[in-house]
């Protein structure tokens, strides 16, 4: 009975991560239940007697709670964004930024956190039309939200706060006209694009920035009111429980997370084709990879992974018997033959965190709440789900990155490469061949087990003792997309190696092997030394691009995926 890997299950957590980033690159519109629910509570809100201290509406914010708040609403919504605009170093990638305001502005159309009707519906307008803040990428604790970088995302919204637009959040009242989303352009996703790109300021300008693509389509920054202006629509201005529902929440380390999780699935799927083509290479047992072997060890994701390092054993030229070349042994080193192991519990593990990120982004991550018609207060918005579920990505990037770079290891060594020249250079002395390849995997390695300590172990209580418990998810988040970009460049240097294992070896592949043939193609065997800096980067995004998003349906498949 062939094997179901659960990403082919519409059900499973892998599935749902892949369709909250499709959907997020999606016009947001939203249905006549979301509109509904979110005027109820927007009334509900407003309709509270006095008596009823709402936190950062009739109150202060964090520490503050309990000194009043400013009497115009504007005025508190733009003082909430404007003093936690702090944040530091380079910024999200803009499809990163994208999808933490998609994930904010959906989670408010549950109705909860009684955002003001008109407001929600600009943010939209302004998404749909491909407006894109500019958000650094440091600064958060992800405790009371991703406070920070939601922000700087909101300033951009706003423009600074420019305008003076008396129907926009901080106007808005429960008997106005609810939903009047203002013009845009038919192909609302690329709007943007088709803009004019405004001259790039300083990364350092105190004016809020979004992203443009200029005319080669490469993203670029730009005045967010340059941007705003080109788009022909008008910026946002903040009330107090708006501006604090969008900024109270865990969308920033949550977008991080979900699309390093997509790329870690890619990355594994990458490393079990990489090794059946080494296996094969080598002549190396095929018993490792054996079905039955991983049916008695009762570990799904080990069973997927196996069958697809078969299946690419036997596209790479393999013979069906699975006993060992002549010149091979009996067992091989463990980063050969644990593979399925390995690369199975990593899949296994991104399947439990997919599940834990995609219950994430079904939820409200808000505080206060209204729930029936109670206003709740309490911390919604901690982020330790992410938290945690970043620190197990970052032990999945290390356990791949290191059975890749064992790999490497074991291709260059003439006591495991079956007495090919050292370092795979056919000149050995007079040249070096993957000598720096292997220098510069090791540090990439090194650097990447720096960076994968949990960082919710290094919490630091702040905020008059209010944030006195952080989970620190967006710092732990971003080092694991660091990691995660190390590790390709790892995969990048090991399939230089296999190719030129290729090349030695004279191996030729059939019209399947459709990765392999675009790197012999591309990159001639290493006859002679030469930089391969540039060599790494575009092996390994050519494996990207053929790994992600991943689209094996069966892994039972007699046809390799590469």
């Amino acid at each position: 009975m062939p094997l179901s890997h659960p990403s082919t299950d519409p059900r499973s957590p892998d599935t749902l991560v892949g369709d909250l980033l499709d959907r997020s690159i999606e016009p947001l519109e939203p249905t006549a239940v979301d509109q509904t629910r979110m005027t109820a509570a927007h009334r509900a809100l407003t309709g509270l007697d006095g008596s009823r201290r709402v936190y950062g509406v009739t109150h202060g914010f964090g520490p503050l709670v309990d000194h009043p708040a400013d009497p115009d609403p504007a005025r508190q919504g733009l003082g909430l964004i404007s003093h936690l605009a702090t944040g530091q170093g380079e910024p999200l990638p803009p499809d990163v930024t994208r999808t933490m305001v998609w994930l904010r502005l959906r989670g408010m159309t549950l109705g909860h956190s009684a955002v003001a009707p008109k407001t929600w519906q600009r943010l939209a307008d302004l998404l749909n039309a491909g407006f894109v803040p500019v958000v650094p990428s440091e600064g958060s604790l992800s405790a009371s939200g991703d406070l920070v970088p939601l922000a700087h995302a909101a300033l951009a919204f706003a423009a600074a706060g420019s305008g003076d637009d008396d129907e926009a959040g901080g106007a808005d009242d429960a008997t106005s006209p609810a939903w009047s989303p203002a013009p845009r352009p038919p192909r609302a996703r690329t709007a943007a694009s088709e803009s004019p790109c405004p001259a790039t300021p300083p990364l350092d300008s105190p004016a809020p920035q979004a992203w443009c693509r200029d005319a080669a389509g490469e993203w670029r920054r730009a005045d967010a009111s340059a941007v705003l202006d080109g788009l022909g629509l008008p910026p946002v201005i903040w009330d107090a429980r708006s501006a604090l529902a969008f900024v109270n929440g865990s969308s920033a380390c949550l977008a991080r997370a979900l699309h390093t999780h997509r790329e870690l699935g890619a990355l594994t799927r990458a490393t079990a084709a990489v090794t059946g083509r080494t296996a094969a290479l080598l002549g190396a047992s095929g018993e490792p990879y054996e079905d039955a072997l991983q049916r008695v060890r009762n570990q799904p994701g080990q069973r997927a992974v196996a069958s697809w390092i078969r299946a690419e054993r036997t596209a790479s030229g393999a013979t069906p018997d699975p006993a060992p070349g002549p010149d091979r042994p009996l067992q091989e080193r463990y980063s050969l033959r644990c593979a399925p192991q390995v690369l199975g519990a990593v899949l296994d593990q991104l399947d439990l965190q997919g599940s834990v990120l995609a219950d994430e982004a079904e939820g409200c991550s808000d505080n206060p709440v209204l729930v029936d018609g109670d206003l709740l207060h309490g911390g919604n918005f901690h982020a330790a789900p992410v938290a945690f579920a970043s620190e197990t990505h970052a032990s999945c990037a290390h356990q791949v990155a290191y059975l890749m770079e064992r790999q490497l290891a074991l291709v260059l060594d003439p006591a495991a490469n079956g007495g090919l020249p050292p370092l795979l250079t056919p000149r050995p002395g007079a040249g070096s061949g993957f000598a720096g390849v292997q220098i510069a995997a090791s540090s990439h390695l090194g650097r990447l087990r720096q960076l994968g300590h949990p960082a919710s172990f290094t919490a630091v209580p702040t905020n008059l003792h209010n944030q006195d418990q952080v989970p620190l998810a967006l710092n732990s988040a971003n080092a694991v997309a660091q990691m995660t970009e190390r590790a390709w460049w790892i995969l990048g240097s090991l399939l230089l190696a296999v190719n030129q294992l290729a090349h030695l070896t004279g191996h030729r592949d059939g019209d399947a092997a459709r990765l392999w043939r675009e790197l012999r193609k591309e990159f001639p065997p290493l006859d002679r030394d030469r930089p391969l800096a540039g060599e790494i980067t575009r092996a390994a995004a050519l494996a990207r691009a053929r790994h992600l998003p991943l689209t094996t349906t069966d892994p039972d498949a007699t046809t390799a995926a590469v």
